[in-house]
């Protein structure tokens, strides 16, 4: 400043003591001002008058600056600085302007309050210039008694603290609006008590060591009583979540806890803070440790973001409990088929190589529900899930059906013997006690594919190959289980689609009378003939059809391709010539299955003895009754009926008399070595049989001409074989008809 100036400083800070001193109680802290002058006697007077001021409870601390460079330099060194006395000239014009333009402009605090002196009036700023960086007082040096500066200071500093209140409380809500669009993200009651605790940490800035506390029940699987348990923890360094706590043998933080979920109400002391969460019915403790005590903002914040969480809290537990409907079985509360394979998704993606998947299908589960009613085979399944789940911690249980369990865990308690053991003694269910046993499929690490629903189709294929084996109960997926089954799928699938396509055929094998050597009769046989012209062969697609269902379409077919055969040959003059068709047993599990047929020759108009039905003894063991009753009401229809395969299965010569038979058919494997010495000894009681029956005999398989002498000799009516005719298509059969006429 100009040695000019000196003159006017004389007036500085006029004694005016006449006026009440600006005084509050002091609490022990202090406001950083910054006096920027490049007179070093207006930094002596000015602290001086200022000395005993106290505002808001502080005493003022000061830093010096003698021009406008090192006043920006400390400012940018000490963000802690409230008020900035400057001089508007200093070593410029407007060095003052400069440094309030880096406040503002460049280190963008808007907090920190300005007041601008000068020794000369004709050196104020313009009023936009105040305006646009707001400056918060001007005064010339001449005007400023003590009192006046006293004011100024007091009032500047009053408004920077409630600047930066309404700053704090603006970051905080913004904080708050964050932590409760992500706490919204959490769907697990612990992921939502540790999310809160971090929330916390980062909206009061400090270091926080905490618990998230809440009754167990109906949270913690294992809890069943009304202790408090640690859903989330904070600068706790073990793990303690989902534990007591009791556990951390801490009296002053379990009695806090309580007291505050007692009286439903926040606990604020010194550092040690405890706060109540509550929203639909659902509550919760958050007890937090704090390295300093919490201010007045503070505490508002934290009413504000409890406030905002606290729906959040009741949605959790919504949440969980829809997952837990979505996911969880509720008879064993075991993890169900849904969560089963999610489990398998992380089978699957281990590094675990010791790991095995395994399901565990009880046998005949559906009789004791028939039995002993469904209470009984619930108590049955909730004591099978106890047994599983007793195999060790490290295995994963669920229930993946009505009566199938799904286990993962190492090989060491995932193996037939291990599984096989658990169902050696009984099962108590109620006051019943019983034995069962299971069928077991299992998937090694080694063969499991991603996603986990294809562990499971994997680990399926494996037991029902249990199922269906007599001898071993237990199973291993291997690759080629799958190429297997993945095969018949698309032979399946082929021959649905050639089947409606008409891709299938009824060939002919003739029948004959070994007394006249004329043709009596064909036997109907099914050929597939595939959209490239190459046949696949019966034995292969007839299982296939019968496994699939579409025998009974098929079958269907059939009869009606032989009803208009039996038409076309009467048409052509062979009305003595019969056909024979072969029916499986899903065919005659069907209700509507003999009135199918009976419509189906009254359709067609024909002679209904012109028709014969082949049945094999495994038909007849299947349902003997029902089969039974089909065949009396064919036969009082006139439809003849055959007994395919006699002597190969296992049934009871007695059905032979109960049965409305016709004729009786030996197996070609009978007649095969029928010439050799001792090998003809069946086919020739088979005969003999049929005829003290008073059935027809006819032998097929018949491939030469020593077999026909043996079989004339034996007495048999009929033949058909290689020996004869082949099997051929219909107009190759006709052709063949009108040779032998």
């Amino acid at each position: 400043m100009q040695a000019t100036e000196n003159t006017n400083d004389d007036f500085l800070f006029i004694d005016d003591s006449d006026e009440d001193d600006i005084i509050d109680e002091l609490n022990g802290d202090a406001w950083k001002v910054l006096i920027v002058d490049d007179d070093p006697e207006i930094h002596s007077v000015t602290q001086l008058a200022l000395s005993d001021l106290v505002v808001l409870g502080r005493r003022l601390e000061y830093l010096h600056a003698y021009s406008g460079k090192d006043a920006c330099e400390l400012i940018e060194e000490h963000d802690d600085i409230v008020l900035v006395l400057l001089d508007v000239v200093m070593e410029t014009d407007d060095a003052g302007l400069n440094v309030v333009k880096h406040i503002r402009e460049e280190l963008c605090r808007e907090d920190i309050r300005i007041v601008l002196r000068t020794g000369q009036p004709g050196y104020a700023p313009e009023e936009s210039v105040i305006k646009d960086y707001d400056i918060n007082d001007y005064k010339t040096k001449t005007e400023l008694t003590r009192r006046k500066l006293v004011t100024t200071v007091y009032a500047a500093i009053r408004s920077y603290q409630q600047i930066s209140t309404v700053s704090q409380n603006r970051i905080g809500l913004e904080k708050i609006i964050e932590a409760a669009a992500d706490l919204l993200e959490l769907h697990s009651v612990q992921a939502f008590g540790q999310g809160v605790l971090q929330q916390l940490n980062r909206l009061l800035g400090d270091d926080v060591c905490g618990l998230f506390c809440a009754r167990g029940q109906g949270i913690i699987s294992s809890a069943d009583d009304l202790s408090f348990y640690i859903l989330g923890q904070q600068g706790h360094s073990a793990v303690i979540v989902n534990q007591k706590l009791d556990t951390l043998k801490n009296e002053q933080i379990s009695s806090q806890v309580a007291s505050c979920f007692g009286q439903k109400q926040h606990n604020f002391d010194d550092k040690n803070v405890s706060l109540y969460l509550a929203s639909g019915g659902y509550r919760a403790v958050i007890y937090l440790e704090l390295a300093n005590e919490l201010t007045e903002t503070q505490q508002q914040l934290i009413e504000v973001f409890l406030t905002n969480i606290a729906i959040g809290y009741e949605n959790v537990h919504l949440f969980q409990k829809l997952r837990n409907a979505a996911y969880k079985d509720w008879l064993t509360e075991l993890p169900n088929r849904l969560e089963f394979v999610n489990l398998l998704d992380q089978f699957s993606n281990s590094d675990n190589q010791d790991l095995v998947a395994a399901l565990v299908d009880i046998n005949h589960f559906s009789d004791i529900n028939d039995g002993l009613g469904q209470d009984v085979g619930n108590l049955l399944l909730a004591a099978v899930a106890r047994r599983l789940s007793g195999l060790s911690e490290e295995c994963q249980i669920a229930r993946v059906g009505a009566d199938v369990f799904g286990v993962i865990g190492p090989s060491e308690f995932i193996n037939p013997d291990h599984l096989s053991a658990l169902f050696y003694q009984p099962f108590d269910a109620g006051e019943q006690k019983l034995p069962i046993n299971a069928c077991i499929g299992f998937c090694t690490k080694e063969y499991a594919r991603l996603p986990g629903v294809k562990v499971l189709n994997q680990i399926n294929i494996a037991l029902n190959l249990a199922k269906k084996n007599r001898e071993q109960h237990c199973m291993y997926y291997m690759q080629e289980m799958e190429d297997k089954t993945l095969w018949r799928l698309g032979m399946i699938r082929q021959l649905r689609t050639d089947f409606s396509e008409n891709r299938l055929e009824l060939w002919y094998q003739p029948q004959l009378s070994l007394e006249t050597g004329k043709v009596i009769g064909a036997e109907a046989l099914l050929r597939w003939r595939t959209a490239d012209g190459a046949f696949i062969s019966p034995e292969i697609f007839i299982p296939l059809a019968e496994y699939s269902g579409l025998i009974i379409e098929i079958g269907d077919w059939v009869i009606n391709q032989a009803c208009l055969q039996i038409t076309t040959l009467e048409e052509q003059g062979f009305d003595q010539v019969s056909i024979s068709v072969n029916v499986s047993i899903p065919q005659f599990r069907r209700s509507n299955f003999v009135d199918n047929i009976i419509e189906t020759t009254k359709a067609h108009q024909v002679q209904a003895s012109k028709l014969e039905l082949e049945i094999t003894e495994n038909i007849l063991m299947d349902e003997p009754q029902v089969v039974i009753d089909s065949l009396l009401k064919l036969k009082e229809q006139g439809i003849s009926i055959a007994l395919d395969d006699f002597g190969t299965g296992y049934s009871s010569l007695s059905y032979l008399q109960k049965l409305p038979f016709d004729r009786l058919k030996v197996d070609r494997s009978f007649v095969n070595d029928i010439t050799q010495p001792g090998q003809s000894l069946i086919a020739d009681t088979i005969i003999n049989l049929g005829k003290q029956m008073n059935l027809k005999v006819i032998a097929e398989g018949v491939e030469d001409l020593a077999q026909e002498a043996h079989l004339k000799e034996q007495g048999c009516h009929e033949v058909q074989g290689y020996y004869y005719a082949k099997p051929m298509p219909e107009q190759d059969f006709l052709a063949f008809l009108q040779k032998n006429k």
